[in-house]
């Protein structure tokens, strides 16, 4: 067997250090206060997104519509499900949410520490108001376009994140 020849020219690893990123507080805020978010990987064309979320004790997020999968690791802290009280997530956790999953994520009041979280998602989450409402979607196009508003609005450094290249013609 031959040596595949890669596909494109690596000259180096696409990696992040969290510890190295800036964390944006308050990132969804106002709709959602106390959501703080590091993007990580934004890729609008598959509409694949990874996010470190870290989440202010109290802080319950509308329901929510996965159009697609979710992975995701709880690094610290504790949260649930409202809809499944008794199989609350905790660090070392792994969630697996299949597509067309639907819930409402809440971190308790008492937590000590705030609930630090990785999660990849495929697709969209569609958000409702508690009487069922459309409230709005979430998708790698919009997350891009919610942390460059925010690194304007508060006048920071551009966001650094992986985003793979945009499709071209190759001639």
């Amino acid at each position: 067997m031959v040596m595949p020849i890669p596909v494109f020219d690596h000259k180096e690893l696409l990696t992040l250090n969290t510890q190295e990123l800036p964390i944006y507080e308050n990132a969804l805020a106002p709709h959602f206060p106390g959501v703080n978010v590091q993007p990580l990987f934004l890729d609008p064309s598959a509409g694949t997104w990874a996010l470190r979320v870290i989440f202010d004790p109290g802080v319950t997020l509308p329901c929510h519509y996965h159009t697609g999968t979710v992975h995701l690791f709880t690094l610290s802290g504790k949260w649930n499900y409202v809809e499944y009280p008794n199989q609350p997530q905790t660090a070392g956790s792994y969630l697996f949410e299949p597509g067309g999953s639907v819930h409402t994520f809440s971190v308790p009041a008492d937590n000590t520490e705030p609930t630090d979280t990785v999660m990849v998602v495929q697709g969209a989450n569609i958000n409702f108001d508690a009487d069922g409402n459309y409230v709005n979607l979430m998708d790698a196009s919009s997350i891009m376009q919610i942390i460059d508003h925010l690194v304007k609005e508060r006048g920071l450094e551009p966001a650094k994140y992986i985003r793979p290249a945009q499709a071209e013609y190759t001639v």
